[in-house]
């Protein structure tokens, strides 16, 4: 099977996870609440995200994870529509939470097959240019939510999120159903419950885990400020916040790019130190700079260096339990965004009191950090 129909699908989910990112203003302008509050919206969706993970595990090992990645993606074709006629920030909520319990069963199952299919040597490397699906996905839903945000409301834009979802469940469900059917499923739900809580007992399984769980929190909740943070303080509209964040999507794309030249050169343990660093510098300029061209910059920094650390943790998460890769792959991806719900949550308290500012520079701190730690006990090799 080739790519492109797992990678559209891909794309749309990563594009309905960040579209919001920059109508976070607007939603509180139209449901006359502050955006720290709009801002539940992105919590809703990370949230049912990371906590639907529990379950696309087990179930993409038990029946396939293509056959569960279909099932996924014409889910979220449904509720992209019910989005878009939400008459309510709580209606909107909703939608968001079932938007992401749904969109859970794609990335992470893709990821998780990838590793089945792909030996350790090769695997970073096509993880990384899997990586472009989804960072143009995420650069698509910020640069298209604030444009729809400028130009003719929110609502459209999930309409055309549905599109693309029903487009790719389509094409998706051609494939599976011309390729072999899986082998009968052994044993319960239940057992592959079991297993999922015998993954946390190994200790190489938990420490992917922390450092998993302080990125969801110190990157990806920062991240979901950005768009606001350059109208804020650096003089955006809604709708440049969104192009300036397509700069955030072509440094993923350049990582994406050279990542085995830099991987050779760096391995994974300077991978990841240089990427905590990079990240680190472009949220202490989104703290304290000022200017188009500062907020630019921050925004390329930000994505070369997210998915520089990212990616390493992306691929110790595919090796940190073979036997059992389709539920450490989604264990992997619940903690991140649970975690990113928790970030959400306390960066949007922070900036309803004007301390966001004071949010980026810690989240800066922790960072470097991170890099620290992870650069000293990542494995080349499990």
């Amino acid at each position: 099977m080739t790519l492109w129909p797992i990678a559209l699908a891909a794309f749309g989910s990563t594009a309905s996870m960040r579209i919001c990112d920059p109508m976070l203003i607007a939603l509180g302008e139209e449901f006359r609440v502050s955006t720290g509050d709009a801002s539940a919206v992105v919590s809703a969706f990370a949230v049912a995200y990371g906590v639907s993970q529990f379950f696309y595990g087990p179930m993409g090992d038990r029946i396939g994870k293509l056959r569960v990645v279909v099932g996924a993606t014409f889910a979220c074709a449904l509720f992209s529509l019910l989005t878009a006629f939400a008459g309510s920030l709580q209606g909107l909520i909703l939608c968001r939470a079932l938007m992401g319990a749904s969109a859970a069963g794609i990335v992470p199952l893709a990821i998780a097959w990838i590793g089945d299919q792909v030996a350790y040597e090769r695997r970073q490397e096509t993880l990384a240019r899997f990586s472009g699906a989804t960072l143009t996905g995420m650069m698509a839903g910020q640069l298209f939510g604030g444009y729809a945000v400028d130009h003719f409301g929110w609502r459209p834009a999930f309409l055309v999120l549905a599109g693309i979802f029903l487009i790719a469940a389509t094409v998706l469900l051609r494939h599976v159903r011309r390729s072999a059917a899986p082998p009968p499923p052994e044993g319960s739900l239940a057992d592959y419950l079991r297993n999922s809580r015998r993954l946390l007992r190994l200790p190489r399984v938990r420490w992917v885990l922390t450092v998993t769980a302080l990125e969801g929190a110190l990157a990806y909740g920062a991240m979901a400020f950005m768009p606001s943070r350059l109208v804020d303080a650096f003089g955006y509209t809604p709708s440049g916040a969104g192009l300036a964040m397509v700069l955030w999507g072509l440094g993923g794309l350049l990582y994406g790019q050279l990542a085995r030249r830099w991987l050779a050169l760096l391995g994974e343990r300077g991978l990841a130190l240089a990427g905590a660093g990079t990240l680190a510098v472009a949220f202490w300029i989104l703290a304290w700079g000022s200017g188009t061209v500062a907020g630019a910059l921050a925004c390329f920094l930000a994505g070369v260096g997210l998915y520089m650390f990212h990616n390493t943790l992306q691929t110790q998460a595919t090796q940190m339990a073979p036997q059992a890769r389709g539920a450490a792959v989604t264990l992997f991806a619940c903690i991140l965004f649970l975690t990113q719900s928790v970030g959400v949550w306390v960066i949007g308290l922070t900036l309803d009191l004007g301390a966001l500012a004071t949010s980026f520079t810690l989240c800066a701190a922790g960072l470097v950090m991170l890099g620290v730690w992870v650069s000293r006990h990542v494995r080349p090799r499990a």
